[in-house]
Order: C-alpha cells, then sequence, then structure tokens
C-alpha cells in the first residue's frame, strides 16, 4: 500500500488534527485515574477492549488493495498488540493508579527518546547527539519526578482531589511510600511497551492499512485480557456505577482506539512525519492540564522542573532536522 505524499505547504487544519489527535491522549491518559477508582484494572481493560472492538468492527475487513496477510504479519500483529496494546494499557492503568495524571504526563513524554533506543537496538538506527540530549533529559525528569512528593491533596476524590485513590503516591495506601517508585517504574514500562509498538510498528505499515492494524491488535487485546477481565467483572458490582463514569468508559475506549488514530492519519496526509513527531508534545501538556486543572492534584517545584525538562527532551527528539525533506522510514 502506498499513502499520499504530505503536502509542501501544509493546511492549518491538519496541524490541528495531530494536536487534536495528542492532545486526546493525554487527556484519556489523565482521566483514566478516575476510572482506576471505580473498576479493577483487568476490567477496565477489558471494557476498553470490548467497547473499541465493536467500534472498529468494520475495520477488520481487508482493504481491496491490501495483500493477504503473511505468517509474519500475522506474528507482527500479535507482538504488536501484546506488548502496544496489551502490556500498555495495564503498565498504564497501575502506574497512574500509584502515581498522578501530572506524573503520567511527564513520563509519557520520553516515548521519542524509547523509540529511539529501541530502533538503535532493534533497527540498528543511529542515534544522533540531538537525540542522546533528549533521552538525558527524559531520564533526569522522571528522576525528578520519582523524588518529588506532592504536597497533600483533597480526600475526596469527588471533590476533585486525586489523593484518596487506591495506591496513590503519598497517601500509605497499599504500597506506603514504595507506591510512588513503583508507579513510575510501571509507567516507564509503559513507555517502552508504546515504543515497541511504533517500532514494530514501521514493519507492518506499507503492507496493511493504519486502521485494520488499529482493529486488528485491538481484537487480539481483547483476547488476551478476557481472562482476567472476566475474571474481575465476576467478583464486581456493576450497580452503583453512575452514569457519568460509563459516560467517561465510552470515552476512554474510544478515543484510546479509535478517534486518536483517525486524527493523526489524517494530519499525515498533509504533514511530514518528522515534523509531526513535534505534536506529540501536546500529550504530555494535556494530561498535565487534567491533573492540575481537572483532578485537583498538587504541583511542586520539582514537578515543574521535570515537566519543563521532559518538553524539552520530547521537542529535541522530534524537531524535524534541518533540510530535511518528507517523511523519514
Amino acid at each position: 500500500m502506498k499513502s499520499a505524499a504530505p503536502h509542501p505547504h501544509p493546511p492549518l487544519h491538519a496541524y490541528a488534527l495531530l494536536a487534536a489527535s495528542m492532545a486526546l491522549v493525554g487527556s484519556y491518559v489523565g482521566l483514566s485515574r478516575l476510572l482506576v477508582a471505580v473498576f479493577p484494572v483487568f476490567l477496565l481493560a477489558w471494557l476498553r477492549f470490548g467497547i473499541a472492538a465493536v467500534a472498529m468492527a468494520h475495520w477488520v475487513k481487508r482493504g481491496a488493495d491490501e495483500p493477504a496477510l503473511s505468517a509474519h504479519d500475522r506474528k507482527l500483529l500479535f507482538w504488536e498488540s501484546f506488548l502496544g496494546n496489551f502490556l500498555f494499557s495495564i503498565c498504564m492503568l497501575f502506574g497512574v493508579q500509584l502515581t498522578s495524571a501530572l506524573s503520567a504526563g511527564v513520563v509519557m513524554a520520553a516515548i521519542p527518546a524509547a523509540v529511539a533506543i529501541l530502533s538503535r537496538l532493534f533497527l540498528a538506527e543511529r542515534i544522533s547527539r540531538r537525540v542522546a540530549a533528549s533521552i538525558a533529559c527524559a531520564g533526569l525528569g522522571i528522576t525528578l519526578l520519582a523524588l518529588a512528593r506532592a504536597p497533600a491533596a483533597p480526600a475526596d476524590p469527588s471533590a476533585g482531589g486525586s489523593a484518596a485513590l487506591p495506591g496513590a503516591a503519598g497517601t500509605g495506601g497499599l504500597w506506603g511510600d514504595w507506591g510512588s517508585w513503583l508507579g513510575h517504574v510501571l509507567l516507564l514500562c509503559a513507555v517502552f511497551c508504546e515504543a515497541a509498538y511504533v517500532v514494530i510498528g514501521k514493519r507492518l505499515t506499507g503492507r496493511v492499512s493504519p486502521r485494520r492494524i488499529s482493529a486488528l491488535i485491538n481484537l487480539w487485546g481483547l483476547a488476551l485480557v478476557t481472562p482476567f477481565g472476566l475474571w474481575q467483572a465476576l467478583q464486581f458490582d456493576f450497580r452503583p456505577v453512575p452514569g457519568a463514569t460509563w459516560a467517561l468508559l465510552l470515552f476512554y475506549a474510544l478515543a484510546a482506539s479509535v478517534a486518536t488514530v483517525w486524527l493523526w492519519m489524517k494530519g499525515l496526509l498533509h504533514v511530514p512525519a518528522p515534523q509531526a513527531g513535534v505534536f506529540t508534545v501536546c500529550l504530555p501538556i494535556a494530561a498535565a492540564a487534567v491533573g492540575v486543572g481537572l483532578l485537583g492534584e498538587a504541583v511542586t517545584p520539582l514537578h515543574g522542573v521535570a515537566l519543563v525538562l521532559a518538553l524539552t527532551g520530547l521537542v529535541m527528539a522530534t524537531w524535524p532536522a534541518r533540510g530535511r525533506q518528507g517523511p523519514q522510514a
């Protein structure tokens, strides 16, 4: 399959589509903190994949210009889903539960750096000095984030605070003082899972359409999480769950699996891939805005420095090099 070449002068609406895609990712990462306060993690992931499977059912069918999947393609699709869907969702949800939406946004800003590391290890791609500096910024930012202790937040999640979530950092919950460290380790694992998703995706694109890839790996994710999701569903009382929470779950599922993919691919029709990468800066900003503005999470100076370092590293990793033309392979 061949994709349309980006326009030499991208229209403003293409930039808006890319920014909206990454802002949606950041917002659902942040808002998932509200969902993990209601649903067990495996049940939440199962519901998310199930809703998305229904929404993307029409994406599964092979297009007229697509070749049949080879055995190698099927193997890549499995690993793409296992790492980029199943493990990413589990690590991200547990990590957000133990830390905060702000923390998740800062750590997720390290995705381009993680992609560069895995591309070097598995695709033998060179790491430039600028990308190496971005990796250092991301690592320092995450370290500062793990060292930061947020001031006490409101104890009632319904009042906008999130400190009362089970096992949250700084609350003395299930994991006590180790909760923050464990949460950041899980978020970092999620980052590398997402980076593996990108690296494996490089081997799939060109043969399978992005929409079909998304639908197929979502089905694999649903199959992988179903035993755990069913186990938790049988023990869960759905009756007290309010309508607003179900609406948030629907938004989470559709945003994570459908809307962000459509917005990103539509934007890429007009914008070169290296230039489009700059818009990933919207992810940590949106997650931090949700955490601070909607969830009432407290911010320390260390949090602020960590966010600045994360954004600096992200822009350094994704800003197009001078004289680079068109998308990279």
